[in-house]
């Protein structure tokens, strides 16, 4: 058994498998998962795990280069992109897509990892840097 980290093996093993440029989302309880595309669901009830809960794990064993995010949490969920202003650095945070153009985007994700959350616009697309030196 692992000491630490993330222990859901299906999480584990896809952040080890990613290289740079590859992509996944995370994603609330509402966002469609295209055909073909992994999902990986942790959603138990309506909040729970929440998206911060879930993407702050991810987020310290990932290497992160670009955060994809819909134009309207801007408006929609302003509480989540304050959150993820704070999270990340401005330069990484890409919130040119509306909404539609970001879930046509996830056709192309190596998995979607559902949460429970249950507030508009809590998704967003990791894409992988890597980690040299």
């Amino acid at each position: 058994m692992k000491r630490n980290g993330i222990l859901n093996s299906h999480i584990s093993k896809l952040l080890s498998d990613l290289g740079h440029t590859d992509q996944i989302a995370i994603a609330d309880a509402g966002l469609p998962v295209p055909d073909g595309v992994v999902k990986i669901d942790l959603a138990l009830k309506f909040g729970t795990p929440s998206f911060s809960e879930v993407l702050d794990v991810i987020a310290e064993d990932m290497v992160i280069e670009k955060v994809i995010i819909a134009s309207e949490i801007h408006e929609g969920n302003p509480q989540t992109f304050a959150y993820l202003k704070e999270k990340f650095a401005a330069e990484i945070i890409d919130d040119s897509q509306n909404h539609e153009h970001f879930k046509a985007l996830t056709r192309q994700v190596k998995a979607v990892i559902r949460t429970g959350e249950s507030t508009p616009y809590a998704n967003c697309i990791l894409q992988s840097g890597v980690h040299f030196g």
